[in-house]
């Protein structure tokens, strides 16, 4: 794809984060986080998970609790030796390693024991402290939410 977007943008309550999208290592699921960014369904969805040190999870379509997903089927894995470092965006999923939908985190710090478990997609370029600053908890008591998600 020649006109395949390079950023995913996120925007919050306090500004935006963006993330620029690595197809390089992930093209299925830059794929499906695009286009389902660009079909607003990311828009109001809470960072449901938010662990001190570890990461921010959230997509889970609104519901709030980590239990929901897109109606798109399960992704096959695409994992690489990418590492899971400050900033990095990674497909959440199940025990089965083909099961990642829509649920994605962005790493606080290192945790490369995820590494080659999980499918990088992206790595934040700019925002992180927006990241940092969500509310904590699993879930939050009030959770930061995604205004607003597109590609581009």
């Amino acid at each position: 794809m020649a006109d395949a977007p390079e950023k995913l943008t996120l925007t919050l309550d306090d500004g935006d984060v963006v993330i620029k999208l690595r197809p390089d290592l992930a093209p299925q699921h830059v794929e499906r986080i695009t286009e389902l960014a660009n079909e607003g369904f990311y828009d109001g969805v809470p960072f449901h998970r938010v662990i001190p040190g570890f990461m921010a999870q959230g997509g889970d379509g609104g519901r709030g609790d980590g239990t929901g997903g897109s109606t798109k089927p399960n992704l096959p894995q695409e994992f690489s030796r990418e590492p899971h470092v400050r900033g990095t965006a990674s497909m959440a999923r199940t025990n089965d390693p083909n099961s990642a939908n829509s649920q994605f985190f962005i790493c606080f710090d290192d945790a490369r024991f995820l590494d080659g478990q999980y499918t990088v997609w992206g790595q934040v370029e700019s925002g992180m402290d927006l990241i940092d600053a969500l509310p904590k908890g699993e879930p939050p008591r009030e959770p930061g939410r995604i205004v607003k998600a597109w590609a581009e």
